[in-house]
């Protein structure tokens, strides 16, 4: 069965393409390789075992989308990832994430529509919930104006999807809200390696503890947290690929309660960005050199996942640990710079 990843060679991507390999499908991905390199398919088949066909083209290119379907004619599923996913950046360049994150989704969706039938799988994320107002965030959580603009792009990107699922009941779709993905696999083979300065919380650290960063900013110790610090759900990003694969099972095995299902992706627990600090500096007995700065404009106090859906309905658990995480990253981010 094939299956389209795109944005496949990205932290969350290519860890999901190994799982989908690992299950026995057969993988297309697209990338445009924009925050991603083609050195990650070398990785993804060190660990697989296995071949992949990639194509490296940007979706925005309506032409090639609707080309690349054409050729392809049997994609029974498509995992889409492909998106511009910095906060602080999309507060600074809102077109590049609207036109970006949007009008790729579109291009995809009408190709799919299209089709006899077919499953999607949308990377979405918790920032459509903004600071919810329960802790933890269930599905049925209101979703808020967002903070920023990539959160707008989601909140968009899931009722492009929802009202094109009305009038296509042939397609069938889940939008997975994710929370904090992080880690890397155990292998080494893949992780998490952005082009430039991180905008991630974890790279930051990893790349300030090998001596790549000076220092590492935390963002504001005012808010209403126990130590002052923001407060995310961090999931390992093997769990969250595997979540990918069940949820896409879930629609190919015609499973799914509706033809369009949200689910939340997390571990159920939150953690400060200091206590992430701290339980790096333990697993990795590094000593991270880091100061207290200002807020950061678009982030939220607190938010981690009540997981209880995702549990029983696609039978899908977290089972690695905030240690288990920063492990990966830790070794990931030492074999890269050796």
């Amino acid at each position: 069965m094939k299956i389209l990843v795109t944005g496949g060679l990205g932290f969350i991507g290519s860890h999901t393409v190994v799982e989908l390999q690992n299950k026995g499908y057969e993988v297309v991905i697209i990338d445009n390789c924009s925050n991603s390199s083609p050195d990650v398919i070398k990785g993804i088949c060190e660990i697989t075992g296995k071949d992949l066909v990639f194509e490296k083209f940007d979706l925005r290119e309506k032409d090639k989308v609707q080309e690349f379907f054409k050729r392809h004619n049997d994609i029974e599923g498509v995992i889409h990832f492909a998106a511009s996913k910095a906060v602080g950046e999309s507060v600074e360049k809102p077109l590049l994430y609207y036109e970006n994150n949007l009008s790729t989704l579109v291009y995809i969706l009408q190709q799919l529509a299209n089709k006899p039938s077919a499953s999607f799988i949308f990377s979405s994320s918790c920032t459509v919930y903004g600071q919810a107002d329960e802790l933890p965030i269930t599905e049925d959580a209101p979703v808020k104006a967002a903070e920023s603009p990539y959160g707008n792009t989601k909140q968009i990107g899931e009722e492009i999807i929802r009202d094109t699922c009305k009038v296509h009941p042939a397609l069938k779709a889940i939008a997975l809200r994710y929370f904090n993905p992080i880690g890397a696999h155990p292998s080494a083979e893949i992780g998490e390696l952005p082009i430039g300065v991180p905008q991630n919380l974890i790279p930051f650290i990893t790349q300030t503890a090998i001596g790549l960063r000076e220092q590492l900013s935390v963002f504001g110790d005012d808010y209403p947290t126990s130590d002052g610090t923001c407060i995310r759900d961090y999931i390992h990003v093997v769990d969250l690929a595997k979540a990918h694969v069940v949820a896409l099972q879930r629609l190919l095995d015609g499973k799914n309660a509706s033809n369009y299902e949200v689910f939340n992706v997390g571990t159920g627990t939150g953690s400060s960005v200091l206590e992430v600090i701290q339980s790096f500096e333990k697993v990795s007995k590094q000593k991270l050199n880091y100061k207290i700065v200002e807020r950061r404009e678009g982030d939220i106090t607190a938010a981690y996942a009540d997981t209880t859906k995702a549990n029983s309905e696609l039978g899908w658990k977290a089972k690695s640990t905030l240690d288990d995480s920063l492990t990966s990253a830790w070794k990931w981010e030492q074999k890269v710079r050796s």
